[in-house]
């Protein structure tokens, strides 16, 4: 059959567009990357110290919480976070750390909600994720704090003045100065979470006997700046507080409380923590049948073996690790 140079050039462009049609296709199948994941909101800035506390003999329990996103399932293995302690304090005195972690309002939450606070838009749920939970005195997570800064100081604290409307605006309780201290979380059990968008919120426990000790949890910058990692999929949400007579609602620290006391302090906060962990990209579905014998089938084959992975994962053991995939699963 005779080709004509017509022909043949149609031939090729045809051959072509298939061909860029078959890429564009392989590369919408192609599978996400397992690699480590790192957030950070960055350093303190010195302008807010807000109260995360452990309730013990006569105090209540007070919870800070900022956000974060995961953009594919992740399994979070160790977390920083920044706080102010009374000077003359020793790092021993840091005797237990909580975490947990919640979804956005209204998940979680009854909705519509009290009408105790301004609002409840972009708050944390009313109630925490309750497989997300780690704490040190059940050994599902491991700390160690280390001093950062002999002296530091804060232009404003929220400590006590945590109050519904109309009471909601005390402008904080006024600068201190105390010993910056970073405090480093490692999960025994991991926490697996798929993607989405959740805050974290750590609570510390002093065993010093003075009734003013206290561990604020320190503010950084909004919006995120260096070495901070902005979000790259959802927006950067203020930090919000509550204490035992609040709950199960939150108030915005900048918005609800402080409102820009003293100037030039910032409108709304961020709170100073990191999370580290590792993407599972073919973990399976919490909720599906499936999703334990996926997951654990998705870190064998990512890590070499499922002791390997927890290994990588810095799980007390492989049980510890499975452990974490069971709750991960829970609908």
């Amino acid at each position: 059959m005779k080709i004509t140079t017509k022909g043949l050039n149609r031939f090729v462009k045809m051959k072509s567009i298939a061909l860029s049609a078959l890429a564009v296709a392989a590369l919408a199948s192609t599978p996400a990357v397992a690699g480590p994941f790192f957030f950070s909101t960055g350093n303190a800035d010195g302008q807010l110290g807000a109260l995360s506390r452990r309730p013990s003999a006569g105090k209540i329990e007070t919870e800070t919480a900022d956000d974060f996103e995961l953009t594919q399932t992740t399994a979070i293995t160790q977390a920083t976070i920044t706080g102010l302690i009374p000077a003359g304090t020793q790092l021993q005195s840091i005797s237990n750390v909580e975490v947990e972690l919640y979804h956005i309002f209204p998940q979680d939450s009854a909705n519509p909600p009290s009408g105790n606070v301004p609002s409840r838009q972009n708050s944390p749920s009313d109630v925490e994720i309750d497989s997300a939970t780690r704490d040190g005195s059940l050994s599902t997570l491991a700390f160690s704090s280390s001093l950062l800064n002999g002296r530091f100081s804060v232009l404003n604290t929220v400590v006590n003045g945590i109050n519904k409307k109309p009471d909601n605006i005390t402008h904080g309780e006024g600068p201190t100065t105390g010993q910056e201290v970073e405090i480093t979380i490692n999960f025994t059990t991991p926490i697996i979470l798929p993607a989405g968008h959740y805050f974290f919120r750590p609570e510390v426990l002093l065993a010093a006997a003075d009734a003013n000790a206290n561990f604020l949890y320190l503010s950084a910058p909004r919006p995120i700046v260096s070495p901070g990692t902005p979000f790259a999929t959802f927006t950067d949400l203020q930090a919000w507080i509550r204490n035992s007579n609040l709950a199960p609602d939150w108030l915005r620290i900048g918005t609800d409380i402080i409102v820009g006391t003293p100037p030039p302090i910032p409108a709304t906060f961020n709170m100073t923590f990191s999370l580290t962990g590792q993407t599972i990209p073919e973990a399976g579905t919490p909720g599906a049948a499936n999703c334990a014998g996926q997951t654990i089938s998705a870190l064998a084959h990512q890590f070499g073996s499922i002791k390997a992975a927890s290994l990588a994962l810095g799980a007390s053991s492989v049980a510890a690790l499975q452990q974490a995939v069971r709750l991960f699963s829970e609908p």
